[in-house]
């Protein structure tokens, strides 16, 4: 088992320099015109598959890390480039991890090579289980999967929101209701292959930021997949839901997982290093507008009320890396999160962005309320580290849950 340790090896200080590399002359220079137009930017995709970072090889590599530390080190060096580009570019692991926390080996290598494609070809894929009634409160959802005995197959019906590359995926993975008394434990996650007649794009969202990142409902009516499209199979499915039923009519039972919280809590660190690359990005930009910004004959870092909101950035910053890598390292390590540790780092980190953000905005004052400067744009961007993949209200209810082992609502 990998020490935790805060230095990187030779080879992921190589990775990590490759990867700015590509997010400063690469991802940065289109961000603005790829935030303007709101589109999927595909030459940027392109390019990258070309050099390999967007590919099932560089993400398996860095998920695969012994230290845990090879995804969130990636995430902060592409979000610090732009994050609506940089979410174009992984947005696809969402639904490769909703394949990889419930599918089997089998379903495991024959679709997630499919998410990606290939350089001369590239795909996206989509990780759908929001929806216009169920967001926080999974519970809630109504999107219903029956199966037909007679053809051994799954019929989908209801409208997914909010799915990032939602209708212009190779593939789609879907959370669906398969028996509505249990709740979230009645859940399953299931794979629509390409091409499979009854799946639509709904309406596209126009977005606050992460404008170059696709978002868009997903209708589905009468979706009929195979059975072997049920990620990790209907016999356990089976013995999951005889669980739950179980435990439903005698508490204090076996807890069963649920098939979005299983995505959910193996990405949230990466989606606080996301964060942390972005708060990091503003950081910079407000840092080197203070050393060279002058005002009454001196550069205004020489005045405290920079200087220290200054510190306080980085400080946080800083604090946040920590949050994520710890819990990160703790789960590739194997160790349970007996306090919440990834809700923390999401929690913590998605804060920080919004705040350092902010502050990055109001140190370059009327120029950082202009499009000329990007801290305008990272921002906008920051605001949905707070809100997707479970709000920061979720977070601390989560974390609070876990440190009382009481219902809290």
């Amino acid at each position: 088992m990998a020490e935790f340790t805060l230095d990187l090896n030779d080879d992921q200080k190589q990775i990590r320099d490759w990867l700015h590399g590509f997010a400063a002359d690469v991802i940065r220079p289109a961000a603005a015109e790829w935030d303007e137009r709101e589109e999927t930017p595909w030459p940027v995709i392109q390019e990258a598959a070309k050099v390999g970072i967007y590919s099932l090889d560089f993400y398996a590599q860095q998920f695969f890390d012994p230290t845990g530390l090879g995804i969130p080190m990636a995430m902060e060096e592409l979000f610090w480039g732009d994050a609506g580009i940089a979410l174009s570019l992984v947005g696809t692991g969402l639904a490769a991890v909703g394949v990889l926390a419930n599918g089997t080996e089998e379903q495991i290598g024959t679709w997630i090579p499919q998410m990606y494609g290939d350089a001369d070809d590239v795909k996206v894929a989509a990780f759908c289980s929001s929806e216009p009634d169920a967001g926080s409160d999974v519970a809630a959802m109504r999107t219903r999967a029956v199966y037909d005995g007679a053809k051994d197959e799954w019929v989908l019906n209801g409208t997914k929101t909010w799915a990032t590359n939602g209708g212009i995926a190779n593939v789609h993975v879907v959370v669906a209701v398969v028996d509505g008394a249990l709740g979230s434990k009645g859940h399953a996650s299931f794979i629509v292959p390409p091409g499979t007649p009854g799946l639509s794009q709904g309406q596209k969202f126009k977005k606050h930021g992460i404008r170059a990142s696709h978002t868009a409902e997903v209708v589905l009516e009468d979706v009929r997949i195979p059975d072997h499209c049920l990620l990790g199979g209907k016999e356990k499915l089976d013995e999951r839901l005889a669980r739950a039923r179980e435990r439903a009519a005698a508490p204090g039972g076996e807890r069963v997982k649920n098939a979005a919280m299983a995505t959910f809590e193996a990405s949230r660190p990466a989606v606080g290093a996301m964060a942390v690359g972005t708060a990091r990005a503003a950081y910079e930009v407000a840092l080197d507008y203070a050393k060279t910004r002058s005002q009454f004959g001196r550069p205004i870092i020489d005045n405290q009320g920079i200087a220290f909101q200054l510190a306080d950035m980085r400080t946080r910053i800083d604090a946040s890396r920590l949050l994520v890598w710890r819990a990160s390292w703790m789960a590739t390590t194997g160790k349970p999160f007996t306090s919440a540790e990834g809700s923390m780092s999401k929690l913590y980190a998605s804060e920080t962005a919004k705040k350092v953000t902010a502050q990055a905005v109001q140190i370059l004052g009327g120029n950082g309320f202009t499009r000329e400067y990007p801290v305008e744009r990272m921002h906008r961007d920051a605001a949905i580290y707070t809100i997707f993949e479970g709000t920061s209200e979720i977070q601390r209810l989560v974390i609070a849950r876990t440190l009382s082992g009481m219902p809290i609502r």
